[in-house]
């Protein structure tokens, strides 16, 4: 790993004890990024703007968002990031149900896969869609199910 980003060993074993530091590291930024773009929206009512959010936030990163979001070799990172962006942001929202914590469980698996799942196909579909129309698209979906697309 130091070879391949051109530095010391040494040097890499300063800042981190194992690789399993730097990738905590890592997907706690991604999760922090994300968290702080959608700092004041309110989970679910706010899923249009949270959902815009998320493909900003996807194409912000670039090929190592993109990598860890879609390939499979890397799906417990992404779920990872997801569970701790979801356990931070949900707890305290109107749909944060202490009656009944499994509504919102249903919830938020709904909301947080059916987002990953269309950016993924986007991304597989070579992004043959513009941005702005996937994100509407994903927008619609996600906040109003299948009827949304006929409005």
């Amino acid at each position: 790993m130091a070879q391949r980003a051109r530095i010391n060993r040494k040097t890499f074993y300063l800042h981190y004890n194992t690789l399993d530091d730097l990738l905590r590291e890592i997907q706690n930024e991604m999760a922090q990024n994300f968290i702080k773009r959608t700092q004041g929206l309110e989970r679910p009512r706010d899923m249009d703007k949270i959902t815009r959010e998320f493909f900003l936030c996807s194409e912000e990163l670039g090929k190592i968002g993109e990598r860890i979001t879609c390939s499979g070799n890397y799906k417990y990172i992404s779920r990872k990031i997801t569970n701790d962006i979801m356990n931070q942001t949900w707890k305290n929202g109107a749909a944060s149900s202490a009656e009944n914590p499994y509504i919102q469980n249903i919830i938020m698996t709904y909301t947080a896969q059916s987002t990953l799942e269309i950016y993924k196909q986007w991304v597989a579909d070579g992004r043959k869609i513009p941005l702005e129309d996937i994100i509407k698209i994903a927008t619609r979906l996600i906040c109003n199910g299948i009827n949304g697309l006929n409005s």
